[in-house]
């Protein structure tokens, strides 16, 4: 597995031009799940991980920089029309509000596989489950709880 983080761009290898997968999920006073998911996946036998991962949290963000902002909104938009899984991770710690609407346009678009997972202490965990199961029931049924068996779903699903 390649992580791209952002914001950076690199020219993927032709073993990784596909697929590839975007984490979505929250980063902003959310626990660091993208690490725990990289790791989950990384103990896993190889034939499993190949895949480019897009990892939208950066190690040095300053939210106040307008232009670190639209750099960070641009890498996030590109990346996810460029991916052709996308993870989704609802965590404890905000709303993340940003997820909500990405689920919202590429649930319903259909362009993509999906898969999603929503902490137990996620304060709109309702507003998932509703919203997945009116635009993919399939999706909605297969809703995980933790990040190890979201990481796990996305493993079987490369294989």
């Amino acid at each position: 597995m390649i992580v791209v983080q952002a914001p950076k761009d690199i020219h993927l290898p032709a073993v990784y031009l596909s697929p590839k997968v975007f984490l979505a999920g929250g980063i902003t006073n959310c626990p660091n799940w993208q690490q725990e998911f990289i790791d989950h996946c990384n103990s896993k036998d190889p034939d499993y991980t190949r895949f480019a991962l897009y990892n939208p949290r950066r190690d040095d963000f300053d939210i106040n920089d307008p232009h670190a902002t639209e750099e960070q909104i641009t890498w996030v938009f590109e990346k996810l029309k460029e991916s052709d899984v996308i993870v989704f991770w609802f965590s404890r710690g905000s709303i993340n509000p940003i997820i909500l609407y990405e689920l919202g346009m590429w649930g319903n678009s259909r362009e993509k596989k999906i898969f999603v997972g929503v902490d137990e202490e996620y304060p709109r965990k309702g507003d998932v489950y509703i919203q997945t199961m009116l635009a993919r029931n399939e999706v909605y049924l297969d809703i995980v709880t933790s990040v190890k068996q979201l990481a796990d779903k996305l493993c079987m699903y490369m294989v």
